[in-house]
């Protein structure tokens, strides 16, 4: 924790973070983000509406916060779709080698053949707009990655004295992966994640603004700019706002992800 708090940006990302995580948990409080307000429309910051009104007299800060809600639960839930199945499959592949390694790493070479948001997009199209397409398609579409990574990881510690030594004392396979392999191999995993968060919720924002992802009246970053299109010279705050929480969403993720892996990095100076 010393060492995490010294970099002075990381609890900058940490302090963003904890507030754009609060502003989704307390969402209720900012107001329906459906309420509409038709004598306030396109209005500008106010006592009454700190960030304004859109077209349709509803309370921008409103919809913020819960378009939050609905960025959060895509980023997390991708992520952990992400890990729940490339995890064991970067360890069967960099354990077991052979045919194992080879089925799974060509597989992981073809999806990493699209990008991610133009994967994310294609299946989000074939399976339909709703939130939980969009997450289901953001996390294969995130998969490579936890593969890849997980793999290299296991690679390096299949050779380390302590699992040759469980080997000799007879340990099983399940208990040598378990208790000697993915302990070790969790740092760069979470350093991942933290890298993968911010993209899928750039991801969902992308999707949502296509009109592949959440649709309305629910509330979503994406759809907040996708609206603002047709305003940005009446009313060019409705683009801002929204185009903001993203950047400040991303960025957050981004710092504490290089916070911790400069701290969980076995090389850096206490």
């Amino acid at each position: 924790m010393r060492r995490f708090l010294r970099r002075r940006l990381s609890v900058f990302g940490l302090a963003v973070l904890v507030l754009i995580v609060a502003l989704a948990l307390f969402a209720p409080v900012f107001g329906d983000p459906g309420a509409n307000d038709f004598a306030a429309v396109l209005q500008p910051p106010s006592a009454q509406h700190p960030l304004g009104t859109d077209d349709l007299g509803r309370d921008t800060l409103a919809r913020i916060a819960h378009g939050a809600r609905v960025s959060m639960q895509a980023g997390v839930l991708a992520t952990l779709l992400a890990m729940a199945v490339g995890v064991p499959l970067g360890l069967i592949a960099g354990y077991y080698r052979g045919w194992a390694d080879l089925v799974i790493s060509r597989t992981t070479d073809l999806l990493l053949a699209f990008p991610f948001l133009i994967l994310a997009v294609g299946l989000a199209a074939i399976l339909g707009p709703s939130l939980r397409n969009v997450v289901i398609a953001l996390g294969i579409s995130a998969l490579p990655s936890f593969i890849r990574v997980t793999r290299g990881e296991v690679l390096g510690l299949r050779e380390q004295d302590y699992v040759a030594g469980a080997i000799a004392d007879g340990a099983r396979d399940v208990r040598i992966l378990r208790r000697y392999i993915l302990p070790n191999a969790i740092s760069p995993l979470l350093v991942q994640a933290t890298v993968t968060i911010p993209e899928a919720i750039i991801g969902e924002s992308v999707l949502s603004f296509l009109g592949l992802g959440v649709q309305p009246p629910t509330p979503s970053w994406g759809t907040m700019l996708s609206a603002a299109q047709s305003f940005l010279s009446q009313a060019p705050l409705l683009a801002v706002f929204p185009g903001v929480a993203i950047a400040l969403a991303a960025l957050s993720f981004n710092l504490v992800g290089d916070g911790l892996r400069d701290t969980l990095d076995p090389k850096a100076t206490r």
